[in-house]
């Protein structure tokens, strides 16, 4: 059986090395590229075919004259062939809606974001602490 070459998209990415036969793929179906492209981590790859994207962006707050930090949050949809999963920084562009949420497609993974990881992990520390505090603190109040 003779493999599915993926196609040209018109980015310059790097076409997936495995293939699939999703039609909402990109580089191996019908769907068809064009409008924005962002650059983001993964937070959410639970549903089927879909992740959360999340990048930050800076929002100039007039009265104070200062910026603040906000966050952007989008759906996508990620083709098998491409398979991204959560803490992996990946590019996505924009297509035609697939869904009610779902106007955007992952086209390129560019592997584990090193910053994610590290805030995870850090997230998952600070629960075992809090964990182990209150569990300290119970035993000396029922003893009183």
């Amino acid at each position: 059986m003779a493999q599915k070459k993926s196609k040209n998209i018109g980015f310059n990415v790097k076409p997936p090395k495995q293939t699939c036969n999703d039609a909402k793929c990109p580089f191996h179906g019908q769907l068809k590229i064009r409008g924005r492209v962002f650059s983001g981590v993964v937070i959410k790859a639970d549903m089927h075919k879909s992740c959360t994207v999340e990048w930050p962006r800076t929002f100039f707050v007039p009265k104070y004259e200062r910026y603040e930090r906000r966050r952007t949050r989008v759906h996508a949809h990620n083709p098998p062939c491409i398979n991204a999963k959560k803490g992996d920084r990946v590019i996505i562009a924009e297509c035609r809606p697939i869904s009610k949420t779902k106007k955007f497609v992952v086209i390129e993974n560019k592997g584990l974001d090193i910053q994610y990881k590290l805030k995870e992990e850090g997230l998952e520390e600070a629960k075992f602490k809090q964990k182990e505090e209150k569990e300290t603190e119970e035993p000396s109040a029922k003893g009183e």
